[in-house]
């Protein structure tokens, strides 16, 4: 069932690969939200049974009101639902191999062709009761709803919606009520065969913007500066009919006496940087199209009079990046936890020499997303609870972390930050769009010349 409806889907939605010269080809409006909508239906017929099977749970609960929408419900709703409609109440009941999902919206329409309403407000005017209905018929063992208290995406029941659920079902019901934080989870962070077919062609968007950016298109060293190119960024997204989830950064190491700050990095940047010749350029940049999302960090060199290619001591320095990459993807593997997955990576890593940080996550639906914690830059030591998550197939991260390096040349330490979005299922681990391997130059030097 499922290669059938990802054929059907990938008859529809195939994007074409192309060079960077040629034009990005990003789908109309329109394109845009049937291809949504045929992923969400293929999710929830075909992937979502058996997260809800795997945790032990029948029935799924998800309820919000309009304009403070749970996370979660957004990744429900069909792509002409820009929010909830007043009070929007969705319901998955699980009625085993042989029937399925069953998708039931207690709300005034049906959501999408997902979810059909099963609420006359004109027979039953109360809402709430109508859900008590609707389960008492079931008779569910589990009813979860989104609640957490360490994965905020998972955690978004407010307060109101849960005490007047709880108080229209049964005492009976009432006592099936349970977490769905880890078949939130499961429905956040696995990525289907359709996804990942149409994955690529967005994560090489965000590449060729990062390539176009750095390049003296866009910089001329000395008049340039950082911010300039971020708002570029920025343009340039708007420009191509897409967003961002996140401003860019754009940061310099040169070779000065100022030391390499995470906080500086991403929060404290001086605002008018110029770009000058013989800087490392850095960049942390992300998009979102048909709600998927990338996050990627690469770097560039603005060549000096006379060069042709990167300095040896940052191809070195850069080299160590590759290598720590190729450490930690490597001990990837299903069921280790992700604390488990960074100790042993940071060990190797500095066993061989290299000054690892690792601070890796899960990438899709949101940018930062739920699942498996692999480090944070503050948490090297491991990441309580959301670190001892265990990996599972079929889910994406962004591989983002940083080596450190002495640059005798520079007399000082410099950092390789780097992140690619990478796909973990039963082969391993492998970038969904390659990953950079060697440092840009500004400008491009053909190979013929070097």
């Amino acid at each position: 069932m499922k290669t059938l409806l990802t054929l059907a889907l990938l008859a529809f939605a195939v994007l074409p690969t192309y060079s960077q010269a040629s034009s990005t080809h990003i789908l109309s409006m329109k394109d845009r939200a049937e291809t949504i909508d045929r992923l969400l239906e293929d999710k929830i017929q075909n992937y979502l049974p058996e997260i809800m099977r795997r945790e032990g749970v029948d029935m799924w609960v998800v309820m919000s009101r309009e304009y403070n929408e749970d996370p979660v419900i957004k990744t429900l709703l069909p792509a002409t639902w820009l929010a909830a409609r007043r009070r929007t109440i969705l319901i998955m009941f699980d009625r085993g191999e042989k029937e399925g999902i069953e998708s039931i919206a207690v709300a005034r329409y049906d959501v999408g062709s997902s979810f059909k309403s099963s609420w006359n407000p004109e027979e039953q005017p109360d809402q709430w009761a109508r859900v008590a209905e609707i389960i008492r018929e079931r008779n569910p063992k589990k009813i979860a709803v989104n609640k957490s208290k360490h994965f905020g995406i998972t955690d978004g029941v407010v307060a109101t919606d849960l005490e007047e659920f709880t108080a229209a079902l049964d005492k009976k019901d009432q006592a099936k009520i349970t977490s769905a934080e880890k078949v939130a989870i499961g429905w956040l962070e696995t990525r289907t065969e359709a996804e990942m077919a149409i994955y690529p062609h967005i994560v090489r968007i965000s590449h060729m913007i990062i390539q176009e950016a750095f390049s003296d298109k866009v910089i001329t060293p000395g008049v340039t500066t950082t911010e300039d190119v971020v708002w570029w960024m920025r343009d340039k997204v708007i420009e191509l009919g897409l967003q961002t989830w996140f401003h860019p950064t754009i940061d310099v190491q040169r070779a000065d006496p100022e030391s390499f700050d995470h906080l500086r990095t991403f929060s404290k940047r001086p605002e008018k940087n110029v770009i000058l010749p013989g800087d490392l350029l850095h960049c942390d940049f992300g998009i979102t199209y048909l709600r998927l999302n990338t996050d990627q960090q690469q770097h560039a060199y603005v060549l000096r009079p006379g060069e042709n290619e990167v300095p040896s001591y940052l191809k070195a320095a850069f080299k160590n990046g590759n290598r720590l990459q190729d450490i930690f993807t490597n001990n990837f593997k299903e069921g280790r936890t992700g604390n488990e997955v960074l100790k042993m990576s940071r060990e190797q890593a500095i066993a061989e020499g290299i000054k690892p940080s690792i601070y890796t996550h899960p990438i899709g639906y949101h940018g930062h997303a739920s699942g498996t914690t692999l480090g944070m830059w503050d948490s090297q030591g491991g990441v309580p609870v959301t670190g001892d998550y265990p990996l599972h197939l079929n889910t994406a991260y962004s591989i983002e972390l940083n080596a450190a390096t002495f640059i005798q040349e520079w007399k000082k330490e410099i950092r390789i930050m780097l992140e690619e979005e990478a796909f973990f299922d039963k082969s391993g681990i492998w970038y969904i769009d390659g990953r950079q391997n060697e440092i840009m130059t500004i400008p491009r030097i053909p190979a013929r010349s070097k």
